[in-house]
């Protein structure tokens, strides 16, 4: 099994899930309830993109604009580099650091499986040391 399988199974299941239409406000709602820095967007359990607290910083407070009125589809992040279950651990740092970002979506044949967090591989990398 691969350790981004590994990984993910050690996450569970999906309980940060909102869709495009979702307004902002009730997706940060959701983060602050489950204690995450993002949400995934999913419709019609198709992958979109990730709303993250970065996304609602730079979107909506620096732009001036609400939460309560603003959607998730204005705001997500949908550029976020895409790796399956056999990447290497390695790999997946280096890409986070490539393109600035703390996520990555995990895929298994085009199908979307979940989120592998900066967190998650620093605690795979802490507790193999």
């Amino acid at each position: 099994m691969s350790k981004i399988k590994e990984i993910l199974q050690k996450k569970g299941p999906l309980f940060n899930v909102v869709t495009p239409d979702t307004k902002v406000v009730d997706a940060l709602t959701l983060m602050k309830s489950e204690n995450l820095s993002y949400v995934v967007v999913l419709e019609d359990g198709n992958y979109l993109g990730i709303m993250s607290e970065r996304d609602y910083t730079h979107k909506i407070k620096l732009q001036g604009r609400h939460s309560e009125t603003s959607t998730v589809k204005d705001i997500m992040s949908t550029d976020y580099p895409v790796v399956g279950y056999g990447e290497d651990l390695q790999r997946c740092m280096v890409l986070m650091n490539v393109y600035k970002t703390r996520y990555l979506p995990i895929f298994d044949e085009m199908k979307f499986q979940g989120v592998i967090t900066m967190h998650d591989l620093m605690r795979e990398v802490i507790s193999k040391g």
